[in-house]
């Protein structure tokens, strides 16, 4: 197999969630763009790993890994990905929802960074 499709189609993913995170205004669509990035990530890293164990095939192990050792560390950091992916979700939504609560919208652009200062 070669390994640059892989690369490649993560490119683009990762390209398409970095479009999605600047020009959208929906906060849903932005978690949705985040979490395109983060499937690309996935990607890279599970890739890597399988190019990385076939160019390493012959070679021995050191004196601290298991000499027989096929684990994949590539699907083992995609699964850390997913389950901070996860954790983004809900946290993330959980804030959307909130401010959808309070303000009956959840356009990015209308959301108040600062507070507003009070003169009396």
């Amino acid at each position: 197999m070669h390994v640059t499709i892989p690369y490649v189609v993560a490119a683009a993913l990762f390209g398409l969630g970095v479009y999605g995170v600047l020009r959208r205004r929906n906060a849903i669509l932005v978690l949705m763009a985040v979490e395109l990035m983060l499937n690309a990530v996935n990607l890279i890293l599970v890739t890597a790993d399988v190019s990385l164990q076939s160019a390493l095939r012959g070679v021995p192990g050191e004196a601290w890994a298991a000499p027989n050792s096929q684990a994949g560390s590539g699907g083992v950091f995609a699964l850390f990905v997913i389950v901070l992916a996860a954790a983004e979700v809900g946290v993330g939504l959980a804030i959307v929802l909130q401010y959808y609560r309070m303000r009956k919208a959840v356009a990015i652009d209308e959301v108040p960074l600062a507070e507003e200062q009070v003169t009396e």
